[in-house]
């Protein structure tokens, strides 16, 4: 999930890479935002990143999805606004509102599976929830960049988005293509859905 982090690289990457090699089998964790893909300039599809990294796939046992699809139907269903620009260095990017019910997911999460250590322990404490718009430019002009940029989307805003599913995507590695691994419903014993190709790109976000 690389996209939204590449912070250690000069930004900060999202799910996925942020300065750091993905591995074949890597997954993450995120929530799809289709109201604010207009908006994105990273080429992945707008999203909030839950966990990154969770399990490789190779550590998953057949009870994994069993445990993620309880996992989840322990959530309610909720709404995220999106209200104003913030930028970490080289990152241009949406923060949610509420943060709490995303960092409960995490929470859950992190509590079940400890070992899933969010951004590889890179950032103390955590990045907080965001959406990446950007994260192409350095730090030499990243900031004249982004001012355009708000002023550019800045009247898209606010966009509010209802979350009622979360996805699993799973990388081949660095630099390779994201796709879906599954989709579990907030606050719905439903099982797994197998979906498509998540976007191409050192992380997922």
């Amino acid at each position: 999930m690389s996209s939204e982090v590449r912070e250690p690289a000069g930004a900060v990457t999202d799910a996925a890479g942020g300065g750091w090699a993905d591995l074949p089998g890597d997954t993450a964790l995120t929530i799809r935002v289709p109201e604010v893909n207009p908006l994105v300039r990273t080429g992945l599809p707008a999203h909030v990143t839950v966990l990154y990294p969770f399990l490789n796939t190779s550590r998953f046992t057949a009870s994994t999805h069993a445990d993620l699809t309880n996992l989840f139907a322990a959530h309610a269903p909720f709404t995220l606004a999106f209200t104003e620009f913030r930028r970490y260095p080289g990152v241009l990017y949406l923060p949610p509102r509420p943060e709490t019910p995303v960092r409960a997911l995490t929470a859950s999460l992190t509590a079940r599976w400890p070992e899933a250590v969010p951004y590889r322990g890179v950032f103390t404490p955590p990045l907080a929830p965001h959406l990446t718009l950007a994260n192409h430019e350095g730090p030499d002009t990243y900031q004249a960049a982004y001012d355009a940029l708000e002023s550019e989307l800045a009247p898209h805003l606010p966009i509010v988005g209802r979350v009622d599913t979360v996805h699993l995507i799973v990388t081949d590695g660095a630099g390779g293509a994201w796709r879906d691994l599954a989709t579990y419903r907030l606050g719905v014993r439903y099982g797994v859905r197998p979906t498509t190709e998540y976007g191409s790109s050192s992380h997922a976000g």
